[in-house]
């Protein structure tokens, strides 16, 4: 009789975990930033180290924008294959902006709030020369054009302005692919027989495209170290003396959110906020350090549906949209208190029905400005519906890149909270795959979203 065995993976120790790496990347690259900044830039040795950094941040942000386009488009037509079979699919997408409008909502009334108690426009020390009007601004027609395509895969030139040199580089409007993709996607699905290949080919280079994603994310740890060092040679916090008062505001209503509002939430769904921000945690640093939701987005959607269990169909659908729309710190807490300070700063009165102002347009006007990404753009669109002077946007423009930081990494775990809070409350919640402590544990998670190049 022939003797069985049987092989038992033992879960690995919490320090050899994706999230450990990530973490020693983040320290490392605060250090290496210090030294650099401390060393001075006319030395020859840290000037080169400065651009080294600055470079390998570069190459790993492109490497994620790039996987974006095709990712989006072919997660979320296999996503409209996929809903077909749900029964609750119209429940579950109407669910998903409410709650966006929910968590948006309560981050404004936190913004306006912390703005009247902290008064930021009183206590600023900087120059009203800055005054500059943005080159870009927000409008209402902004959503109408965002949705209708330029083209096929919603590519456009974008010219920048930078040391007095105009930058031309290609872009493209997320928003936009969403769009061709659902039109492809039901196209394909109301055609039966005819439309079956083309969604096969689909699926096909959706599972090509994510095992890409797999090889990308493995290099994380270097990325983060890369960016967050650059942050720092780059802007450090010698900027912050003039708005002090300013950026306490923001960052203390972005902590407001992050620690109270989103685990308060998480808890009276019956999740865990502790075990929601351990499998969130690749996805959240990632967009503090990158300062992009889009070039987070193959790593939110990986973290989404492989650490916290929502189901592929859903999460290819709500994390895309949630990149381009659910933006609880630049669209919500950021322009309410940026406006509050501009109107206290020229000394203009704001009024009950002009607060009621900053919360329609933090609520809504994040889809307005879904084409245009940034923070100001959205500021502008809040201060022209006001009529607070646009110009009040460039006193802010010295420390955007250091709140940036923090008002992306809200966004980003907004938009992992979301979905998985609806799929919960739907019932369709893999618990084997979010921590519950009886699953599996992080580190093995950990590996399973990023995956050793010698296996793959």
């Amino acid at each position: 009789m022939a003797a069985s065995t049987t092989c038992t993976s033992r879960p690995l120790p919490w320090w050899s975990g994706f999230g450990a790496r990530v973490a020693l990347g983040l320290v490392t690259g605060l250090v290496l930033g210090l030294m650099i900044r401390g060393a001075g830039h006319d030395l020859p040795a840290a000037a080169f180290a400065a651009e080294g950094l600055r470079t390998i941040g570069q190459i790993f942000i492109q490497l994620l924008k790039a996987l974006v386009p095709p990712l989006v488009f072919t997660a979320i037509v296999a996503s409209i294959a996929a809903l077909r079979d749900l029964e609750n699919a119209t429940r579950l997408i109407l669910s998903t902006l409410g709650w966006y409008a929910l968590t948006a909502l309560i981050a404004v009334l936190i913004g306006i709030s912390l703005g009247l108690l902290l008064e930021p426009g009183l206590h600023a020390g900087v120059d009203p020369a800055k005054a500059v009007a943005p080159s870009a601004a927000g409008n209402w027609l902004d959503f109408l054009k965002g949705l209708v395509p330029a083209n096929f895969a919603g590519i456009a030139a974008v010219t920048t302005m930078s040391d007095g040199k105009a930058t031309t580089a290609l872009s493209f409007n997320v928003l936009q692919i969403i769009v061709v993709a659902i039109a492809l996607g039901t196209a394909a699905v109301r055609s039966g027989e005819a439309g079956a290949p083309f969604l096969a080919f689909n699926a096909s280079a959706l599972a090509i495209f994510r095992r890409l994603l797999h090889w990308v994310i493995a290099l994380t740890p270097i990325g983060s170290a890369a960016l967050i060092g650059d942050a720092v040679v780059r802007y450090g916090w010698d900027a912050l003396s003039a708005l002090g008062s300013f950026a306490l505001a923001v960052y203390l209503g972005l902590g407001l959110v992050l620690l109270l509002v989103y685990p308060a939430l998480l808890a009276l769904n019956g999740l865990s906020p502790m075990r929601f921000f351990s499998a969130a945690w690749p996805a959240i640093q990632l967009g503090f350090v990158s300062r992009s939701s889009i070039g987070t987005l193959p790593v939110t959607e990986d973290v989404v549906e492989q650490r916290l269990g929502v189901p592929r169909a859903y999460a290819a659908f709500a994390v895309p949209l949630g990149a381009t729309t659910k933006m609880d710190g630049c669209a919500a807490i950021y322009p309410a208190v940026a406006a509050i300070f501009i109107a206290q700063f020229y000394g203009l009165p704001l009024h009950l029905a002009d607060f009621a102002l900053i919360a329609f347009v933090s609520v809504i006007g994040s889809a307005a400005t879904a084409g245009l990404t940034g923070a100001t753009v959205m500021l502008t669109l809040t201060l022209s519906t006001l009529g607070l002077p646009l110009e009040g946007a460039g006193l802010l423009l010295a420390i955007d890149p250091i709140l940036d930081m923090g008002r992306t990494a809200v966004n980003v775990a907004g938009q992992a909270l979301v979905p998985t809070i609806v799929a919960k409350r739907a019932g369709i919640l893999d618990r084997s795959k979010f921590p519950n402590g009886t699953g599996r544990g992080n580190a093995e998670a950990d590996n399973d979203l990023a995956p050793s190049l010698a296996t793959h």
